[in-house]
């Protein structure tokens, strides 16, 4: 991730306040980075998806000025929520395809990073699932794998997020990709 924008902060410090026009000056402030992170949503997904980064930075985007005004704290704080929004539009996406179609064949290719490379695709929605399940269990570790995997932010990024130190951030990814593995290699069909 590329550091943010002098003004970032400052326009959040405003958005957090109530003025809904520093969330329309942050978002170009922060569009190569939002980009960025909807590159790492899509990276996995179907060949041909209908959806492509610039659209799903501004499905991210509506969803955002749609929203309340939110406790983010900052830059970091503010992505992971961007990811999390671009996350909930995919699924979205996955669930209101598998209605049209009613199949079963929306799959994501999950990269090493999870550390589950010898499933070479996992159904969009079993990931949902299984990443609600963990929230479920454990909320920290949940969102950790939300910012790191889905978000693409680093450790030392995941910990300015969530406020929480670095050795916690590995911690609870080591331990949160054990329970993901397992978890999509019992949803997978044999």
């Amino acid at each position: 991730m590329t550091p943010p924008h002098p003004d970032a902060e400052q326009l959040i410090a405003r958005w957090r306040a109530g003025d809904t026009e520093a969330l329309e000056q942050l978002v170009p402030v922060l569009y190569e980075q939002l980009r960025q992170i909807a590159r790492q949503h899509l990276r996995g997904e179907r060949a041909g998806h209908t959806l492509q980064t610039t659209a799903l930075v501004h499905e991210a985007y509506l969803r955002l000025i749609g929203a309340e005004v939110l406790e983010v704290r900052d830059h970091c704080h503010f992505l992971a929520l961007a990811s999390r929004l671009m996350r909930q539009v995919l699924v979205d996406h996955a669930r209101a395809r598998l209605a049209a179609k009613r199949s079963a064949g929306l799959k994501v290719t999950l990269s090493a990073a999870l550390d589950v490379s010898d499933q070479p695709a996992v159904d969009v929605l079993a990931i949902d699932e299984a990443l609600t399940r963990l929230s479920l269990l454990d909320r920290q570790q949940g969102q950790v794998v939300e910012l790191r995997f889905f978000g693409g932010l680093s450790i030392d990024e995941t910990s300015q997020a969530l406020s929480i130190s670095a050795a916690t951030v590995k911690r609870d990814w080591t331990t949160a990709r054990a329970w993901l593995r397992r978890e999509l290699d019992r949803a997978e069909p044999t």
